[in-house]
């Protein structure tokens, strides 16, 4: 491997989810008997469910040429690894950002090595940039022969393929490969009012890739509030890309190569390895692959507890004019925190449909469900482990779901979700200087100021993004009233961004100390006994 502060030989060679009660008039009982009925209807249902946003049904069974089965009445969670073969087989088990500035390469990183196009929408589409956070999953493998020269036994290939295709290097055609990671990759928007989203996606990053284009000087505004942010989440797993190396000369690349070893000096990312790339004509994805399987680890997982979930996507998936029988239940896309999710088994989200009383306070009522399907990609699952995204299919209202909704809540077993808060205290830090932003007249970065009291802030508490007031501060602990109630620990990380020439720029973090909770109403019926 290159060592830090070299170019590597072969720099010369390769110029590199989820896309309101419909009847107020439903007393709980009766909505929730409702979603009995319709859970036992939808469990006999086979569908499929994609994280870009599509579902249809699919008369194919569980079984996938050369994907491993899961089998529930067989499982034991307790032996269960993120690399054990029956997870990866079917499911990512490490979460893989993409960061850094707008235009430099994120998305058509990840679709060189998924192979998927993660701008999706009409109006991404339209203007070339990501808006919405996007999602593919990739397996990596490497071919089982030692002989097999570095890096090109490295290969990367979309979730649903088998998982021991043969080597593709000429003179190693009959040697099999090895599948060493499922990866999702989490593609966040690198355009500096999208910083919301961007810090979202953060949320459930085990690792991440930086891109920094070549043409460009470095470091760019988003290029360091990105790197700021991963700091913040205690990213310390990070690969550094430096694309469209083919629009530049050999000795352009060196400059900004030491640039680059410059800007990452004393940060997060100081001793992370700088590869030359070209995502657009897929030069060095292999040693990309090689970097991703040696240098991020795959977290230790949490098989045990009850399962929580983080919903970064939801959505409904009819289609105007569907028949009344035809109607799915809505779908919820996310990361598994910890514990395994079960198809059929009864679930719970928080804060879930959040209304106002007569004096004008929060009052929130969580939405009980019954887990229909999982499925990460085409591929189906029996169970769901901690790591990558996966769609869940629900007996849930779809008008719960669409259009995002339900990105920010919780879900889980039922009775097993945290505290909903209204207001927190938070001890917080605040950066010295506004990344992303100068001065006028100066190069200098602009001055963190002091929290005020009375003052409105943009917090970004798990997957949500919700305003926030401050009641009260003092050194640096602060009392935060919060817009939207929020399912949270103690413990939990905040980040805090600040309204700057009217867009939010970050400012510091913040780590949850106490806070007001709300009450929840019980579950009307004993889920659990039907």
């Amino acid at each position: 491997m290159p060592e830090k502060g070299t170019i590597p030989s072969y720099l010369s060679f390769f110029l590199f989810f989820i896309n309101e009660n419909p009847n107020p008039n439903l007393s709980s009982s009766d909505l929730c008997s409702h979603l009995q009925s319709q859970a036992h209807k939808a469990t006999r249902q086979n569908r499929r469910i994609s994280l870009g946003g599509s579902s249809q049904y699919c008369s194919c069974k569980m079984s996938r040429k050369g994907l491993m089965e899961q089998d529930l009445s067989k499982l034991d969670v307790t032996k269960l690894h993120p690399l054990s073969p029956e997870v990866i087989s079917r499911q990512a088990t490490i979460n893989i950002g993409t960061i850094g500035h707008v235009a430099h390469g994120k998305s058509t990183v990840v679709k060189a090595i998924s192979g998927v196009q993660t701008v999706r929408f009409k109006s991404e589409l339209q203007r070339n940039i990501t808006i919405k956070l996007g999602y593919a999953n990739a397996k990596i493998y490497k071919c089982e022969d030692e002989k097999c020269p570095r890096p090109q036994c490295y290969k990367a290939y979309g979730s649903g393929k088998e998982d021991n295709p043969p080597c593709d290097v000429p003179g190693f055609e009959n040697t099999r490969m090895k599948l060493l990671r499922h990866v999702s990759f989490v593609d966040c928007p690198g355009h500096d009012i999208l910083m919301a989203t961007m810090l979202n996606g953060a949320a459930i990053m085990d690792g991440a890739l930086l891109l920094i284009a070549a043409n460009e000087s470095c470091p760019q505004p988003q290029t360091s509030e990105h790197l700021a942010a991963v700091e913040i989440m205690k990213l310390k797993h990070l690969i550094i890309l430096q694309n469209k190396i083919d629009l530049i000369q050999e000795s352009a690349a060196i400059n900004q190569h030491e640039s680059i070893q410059k800007f990452i000096q004393r940060t997060v990312a100081d001793g992370a390895p700088v590869v030359p790339i070209s995502a657009q004509l897929k030069y060095n994805i292999d040693v990309v692959c090689e970097y991703i399987v040696k240098r991020i680890p795959v977290p230790e997982r949490d098989f045990i507890s009850p399962p929580n979930m983080i919903i970064i996507r939801s959505f409904d998936v009819n289609k105007p004019g569907s028949e009344v029988d035809e109607i799915k239940g809505g779908v919820a896309g996310g990361s598994i925190l910890r514990g395994v999710l079960k198809v059929n088994q009864f679930i719970e989200v928080r804060p879930g449909v959040v209304t106002k009383d007569a004096s004008g306070n929060s009052k929130c009522t969580p939405i009980y469900s019954r887990v229909v399907s999982l499925y990460a990609e085409q591929n189906e699952l029996q169970f769901a482990v901690p790591g990558g995204l996966i769609g869940v299919g629900t007996t849930m209202d779809p008008s719960l779901t669409r259009g995002d909704k339900l990105v920010g809540q919780v879900l889980g077993s039922v009775g097993s979700l945290p505290d909903i808060f209204i207001e927190l205290e938070v001890n917080f830090y605040l950066l010295r200087r506004l990344l992303g932003v100068r001065t006028k007249g100066s190069e200098k970065q602009e001055k963190v100021s002091k929290l005020t009291k009375g003052e409105s802030l943009m917090l970004n508490i798990g997957s949500m993004s919700t305003g926030g007031r401050v009641v009260a501060v003092k050194n640096d602990l602060a009392k935060l009233s919060l817009m939207t109630p929020v399912c949270t620990s103690k413990g939990e990380k905040v980040a805090l961004s600040r309204r700057v020439e009217k867009h939010w720029r970050l400012i510091g973090w913040g780590q949850i100390q106490a806070g007001i909770t709300l009450d929840v109403p019980a579950c009307p019926v004993e889920l659990n006994s039907v």
